[in-house]
């Protein structure tokens, strides 16, 4: 029985081809994408694993959906010519506002990690060269693009490693000077962990948070995905950040077998690091760009394999009654929950805030299954607001940026009052590779790309990779 029609394309030659989501054959309760190339064959990908009873029962597929109307760009990029996903830019086509835009400002890394989605670093070149650098000049016409397109969205600079820059902070003031709602940069921490006063100088030219590159509590896992022991250094890193008054969100990878034993740890040790780390963004691995398996053999989690294992590792803290698929972008691509930091015997402990959690990406319970589904717009503008408020640090002009007599609605006044430092964020995002690229997620999605040519492309999309390698955008000049 088919559940979902959508399209796809050929892992092998990427061509677009049709696609349906099913039940395995071979499993009763996992769902797969299927898919047919008329030169390549048929592939299958598990998407959504449905588990268990009781406490860790996990969604039906059926039953995870968060229908939305459209909302296009006000002014497209590039024209339909050859029809998704080959004509990005955005097109007129693409059904989603921008939440996060997402600059990559160097090639080049101080780690090599043997699973790395843009292909940084190398054994035997691991900084490359600064001349592959993008120029201040081009990111400021970037971060200009970006504003004219999506207005104060979020922004996260990215790489390769964007610590290896020097010039970190004039990047960050850029886009500081042009009022984006959060500036956030994707680093491995090792800078911040490193050199002193270091964090501090990345606040002072207006940073507001960390995402911060943290797999698991065993070195083991570190080894395998990161190619060297990190906890000790991490834990300086998150430390030096608190102590500059920076928010900081643990971004895990995570393969099966490898480090999805370690979440519900995971979990309890970011709570025990304070009011600094604001959340736990839990990742299974996409199999593009950088990855030491063959795609169809790649071991793969499915967001409900996520959401049972927190709550069979950490049942004292996470029920998967907590977690909802988003309002922005499509449900099939992430889940998340608020809570309120507590303290239970004497141990950090998480008291869920329902109504927190659906306002901020989720459908209120009496709009699942409306007839007339929520705006598109609406659920983008309301992450955008939660994320910036959220997963700022302390003494941010944003905890006050909204008061009680500015006209801003009650939402806006929700998150400026409701006290940052006691918050907690858990989420988690299934990006797509060449095998579970589904269309209908690629026109939903809120998170772009800037390219140096200023076509914003989404995430999924730009690092996307063949099972040769080849990508299906190629390398930015």
């Amino acid at each position: 029985m088919i559940l979902r029609r959508t399209q796809s394309l050929c892992p092998e030659c990427l061509r677009r081809v049709e696609a349906s989501y099913v039940y395995s054959a071979t499993d009763a309760h996992t769902v797969v994408l299927r898919k047919t190339c008329p030169d390549h064959g048929t592939f299958s990908v598990p998407v959504w694993r449905e588990s268990g009873e009781g406490a860790a029962a996990t969604p039906p597929f059926a039953s995870w959906s968060r229908p939305k109307n459209p909302s296009y760009p006000v002014n497209p990029r590039t024209p339909i010519r050859d029809g998704c996903p080959y004509d990005c830019g955005l097109c007129p086509a693409h059904a989603q506002h921008t939440c996060t835009g997402l600059f990559e400002v160097t090639k080049r890394c101080d780690m090599a990690c043997p699973v790395c989605y843009a292909q940084a670093g190398s054994v035997s070149n691991p900084l490359r060269s600064e001349a592959d650098d993008i120029s201040l000049d081009v990111i400021a016409m970037q971060m200009d693009v970006l504003k004219g397109a999506s207005g104060p969205c979020n922004v996260q600079i990215s790489g390769g490693e964007p610590t290896v820059r020097d010039d970190l902070p004039q990047i960050i003031g850029l886009a500081r000077q042009r009022g984006f709602g959060l500036v956030q940069v994707n680093t491995n921490g090792l800078r911040l962990a490193r050199q002193q006063g270091y964090a501090r100088s990345l606040r002072d030219a207006g940073l507001d948070s960390v995402y911060l590159q943290w797999d698991g509590v065993r070195e083991s896992s570190f080894m395998a995905l990161r190619s060297r022991e990190c906890l000790e250094f991490k834990r300086r890193a998150v430390s030096n950040c608190a102590d500059a008054g920076l928010g900081v969100v643990l971004v895990a990878t995570v393969v099966r077998g490898v480090n999805d034993g370690e979440l519900g740890d995971l979990l309890r040790l970011a709570l025990d690091m304070g009011p600094a780390v604001r959340g736990l963004h839990i990742q299974p691995a996409a199999f593009f760009g950088r990855y030491p398996w063959q795609l169809e053999e790649a071991p793969r989690l499915t967001l409900p394999d996520v959401m049972a294992a927190l709550a069979r590792q950490a049942p004292e803290l996470v029920s998967p009654s907590h977690l909802h698929p988003p309002g922005c972008e499509n449900e099939l691509c992430s889940f998340s929950a608020v809570y309120r930091r507590v303290q239970h015997n004497g141990k950090p402990g998480l008291q869920w805030l329902s109504d927190a959690g659906q306002s901020c990406c989720s459908p209120a319970p009496q709009t699942v299954g409306a007839s007339v589904p929520p705006p598109a717009e609406e659920g983008a503008r309301k992450a955008k607001q939660f994320v910036a408020m959220h997963w700022k640090g302390d003494d941010t002009a944003g905890e006050s940026r909204v008061s009680p007599n500015s006209g801003a609605d009650g939402f806006s006044r929700f998150l400026a009052h409701a006290g940052a430092e006691q918050r907690f964020t858990l989420s988690s995002m299934a990006f797509q590779d060449a095998l579970s690229l589904d269309l209908d997620r690629v026109r939903g999605c809120c998170i772009h790309v800037v390219r140096p040519d200023g076509r914003m492309i989404p995430f999924c999309l730009h690092n996307l990779t063949a099972s040769n390698g080849t990508r299906l955008y190629g390398e930015q000049p």
